[in-house]
């Protein structure tokens, strides 16, 4: 793809990959459109990429199908047409199981599922229109990787964006659709995921249970000391639009890991032991 020219719409674009990814973009001559809830960092990061090309900020909730449709039509209204499109916001909270409430578990479903299905839903008859379009749809080597203590919600909810963008990849594949799909995967990058819990709703509690902490406290160092820039990951991204690759792995020993251990699981009936956020 020659990106000169193209649309790229951006969820969760205010800050971490999203704002890599829109920076990449308009760097290679595309137009951009980044979509964040956070209104102030969208300002600002609009602001900040404005010095590098054509770009608009839309405030979206993508748990909101309504909310993700007013971004397709700001799109078109402003750029006439969207030739990718990165269903890239993501949330996270936890806890042991027994103590994490109904509504923080729909938090984090109602944002990294359905924010990716309903970018799905609305914008691929769009990008249907054109010769070439491209869904990047961002899951995480937790894709891969189950036993990730106090962190089951966001595991389940990135195993979901998995088996929806594979199976969608095969049907379009299949009947030779000029839409792609890639998931993107990462491991540690040096984002605010850790901060995630900052724009939950006032309803979603945050747990202090000393094994969350922990959990947390290891995340954030391992991220802090061996982290990927996300400037890389949006290098990855660009290449496997380019390449049509479907996996974007950043850390592929730890999705691959996570694949082998499942199967020896389902060889032996051995559970695996617990592991570490970010390993």
């Amino acid at each position: 793809m020659d990106f000169t020219g193209k649309v790229a719409v951006v969820t969760g674009g205010a800050s971490g990959m999203g704002y890599a990814m829109a920076e990449r973009f308009l760097t290679d001559g595309a137009k951009v459109v980044i979509a964040d809830i956070e209104q102030s960092a969208l300002d600002r990061a609009v602001e900040q990429l404005s010095t590098r090309g054509e770009v608009i900020g839309v405030r979206t909730d993508v748990s909101s199908e309504v909310s993700v449709q007013a971004l397709a039509d700001a799109t078109i209204e402003r750029f006439g047409a969207v030739h990718i499109v990165c269903n890239n916001a993501g949330v996270e909270t936890g806890g042991t199981f027994g103590a994490i409430e109904a509504r923080s578990w729909r938090w984090v479903m109602d944002v990294n599922f359905f924010g990716v299905l309903n970018g799905c839903r609305v914008f691929l008859p769009l990008l249907e229109q054109q010769p070439e379009a491209h869904i990047v749809n961002t899951a995480s080597v937790a894709a891969f990787n189950t036993g990730t203590a106090t962190m089951t919600p966001y595991a389940t909810s990135k195993f979901a964006v998995l088996a929806l963008s594979e199976s969608l990849e095969i049907e379009l594949s299949a009947r030779n659709a000029t839409v792609h799909v890639h998931l993107l995967a990462p491991g540690p990058v040096k984002t605010r995921m850790i901060e995630a819990e900052r724009n939950k709703p006032q309803d979603v509690h945050v747990s202090a249970e000393p094994e969350r902490v922990a959990q947390m406290e290891t995340l954030a160092k391992i991220t802090a000391e061996s982290g990927m820039d996300p400037s890389d990951v949006a290098s990855m991204v660009h290449d496997a639009i380019q390449n049509d690759d479907f996996f974007i792995l950043t850390h592929p020993d730890h999705a691959l890991q996570g694949i082998r251990k499942r199967l020896q699981w389902m060889e032996t009936g051995e559970a695996p032991a617990p592991r570490v956020a970010g390993t």
